[in-house]
């Protein structure tokens, strides 16, 4: 991509918001016919469906405007996108998990400033979303995204093993009541965990969750921003030897360290490990992934928050998770604004959400929310005392990587927690220079 300098830049930054001001004040264009490329990571048919029929009503209100929805696996899309994006077949909006790779796309030029886009009109457009949300993906005071929804990380169980095993889900309260349940759980013949090693972030979550209760929000946000010891904070050197010892009780299924996040989803739906660390929408997904596409009844799934860590500086009320939404390239059509408006307002959040797909961020869709396991998520959140954005993603893509392999490398045995720690910080200051 050739970037625009100087009175181009200012003339092309002119136009494009002065065409994304008339088309958001229900101006008609009378352009040629239009197609705005929709690439998402969505492989559930289930979802797409319903992504699909708000785009072919929109179409139908907007005969001169065609979506095209576009498909790329979850890991094709991390590599892929940085590519695309550079090249003429990048899309017109694309899926975000936000953060500093968000961050970074913006600071590069790739995304459209929707500022003045969603100041438009007294800030109408802005005012629909969960304020939190915009903050979330705003940047150097430019929003950087449209808000789609939130979501939080945290343990899904299988009753009925839990039953088999004697163990009792309200009774997890500390780190070492989990480590307890785990070597319960495995003496009872069940294996106490589903695991997604082949794609490694899924095992970020159980270093960043650590991190988080041993270090709380000071220590993290010192790491990142190159102060103290950095990631190699006595907090987060300990929070790797905790998921150390949870290794080293081999609580995945065999061959976890090969495992794709879809077949670890099969792993619990199909009954064959008795938890999970996973999204708000596994009740859904794990039925999708199962081998009957039945998975486990709802009300065989339990749900419960990461524990604390006793001394730990983190509460047990602070949440990982997403923030997600939809950028739009710098050469997308004006088309894609009225789109994404009408994709995630009101009425097409809360249709959404009663598929259990999301938790939405849309003023006024909150109800909705159908699951109750689903409304617990929503309420956890509604009570987080720090939501934080998926460790790999808020820091970044090129200190979001090693954040994932030593989370693999440290839970397996093949990387010491002081070694992983100071591979973050290598990886960090090296992506300063």
């Amino acid at each position: 991509m050739i970037h625009l300098r100087g009175a181009q830049a200012l003339r092309a930054a002119a136009i494009a918001a002065t065409t994304a001001l008339t088309m958001l004040a229900g101006v008609t264009s009378a352009a040629a016919d239009t197609t705005v490329k929709w690439l998402h990571l969505e492989a559930n048919p289930a979802y797409v469906a319903i992504w699909r029929k708000i785009a072919d009503e929109y179409q139908a209100k907007h005969p001169g405007t065609k979506i095209e929805m576009q498909f790329l696996a979850n890991e094709a899309f991390k590599a892929k996108l940085p590519t695309l994006l550079q090249s003429k077949d990048a899309p017109d909006l694309f899926y975000s998990w936000g953060g500093g790779v968000l961050k970074q796309q913006q600071q590069t030029g790739t995304l459209l400033d929707l500022t003045s886009a969603m100041d438009a009109k007294d800030g109408a457009w802005k005012k629909s979303y969960n304020q939190a949300a915009i903050k979330g993906l705003t940047f150097d005071g430019k929003i950087s995204a449209v808000p789609y929804q939130m979501g939080t990380v945290s343990f899904f169980y299988n009753k009925a093993l839990f039953a088999k095993a004697g163990v009792d889900a309200d009774a997890i309260k500390t780190w070492d009541d989990y480590l307890a349940a785990v070597k319960k759980i495995k003496a009872a013949g069940i294996v106490p965990i589903a695991g997604g090693g082949g794609e490694k972030w899924p095992i970020h979550f159980y270093w960043s969750y650590l991190v988080m209760r041993d270090g709380g929000q000071q220590v993290f946000n010192d790491a990142k921003n190159g102060k103290g010891n950095g990631f190699n904070d006595p907090a987060i050197i300990k929070a790797g030897e905790q998921l150390a010892e949870l290794g080293k009780l081999e609580p995945f299924q065999p061959g976890y360290l090969g495992a794709t996040w879809p077949q670890t989803l099969g792993v619990f739906g199909d009954g064959k490990a008795a938890m999970i660390l996973s999204f708000e929408t596994t009740v859904a997904t794990q039925r999708v992934n199962s081998g009957d596409g039945k998975g486990l009844a709802d009300d065989n799934i339990g749900r419960f928050a990461f524990p604390a860590v006793t001394g730990g500086a983190g509460a047990p009320t602070d949440t990982l998770g997403g923030l997600n939404g939809w950028a739009v390239t710098k050469k997308a059509p004006p088309e894609t604004l009225d789109f994404l408006a009408y994709l995630t307002n009101a009425e097409n959040e809360r249709t959404i959400a009663q598929s259990g797909l999301i938790i939405p961020v849309a003023i006024g869709a909150e109800d909705g929310i159908k699951s109750p396991l689903m409304r617990g998520a929503a309420d956890q959140l509604a009570h987080s005392t720090w939501h934080q954005n998926f460790f790999d993603q808020d820091l970044g893509p090129s200190v979001g990587r090693v954040v994932n392999d030593i989370s693999v490398g440290i839970v397996s045995g093949q990387l010491s927690p002081k070694d992983g720690a100071q591979q973050v910080q290598d990886a960090f200051e090296q992506d300063q220079l």
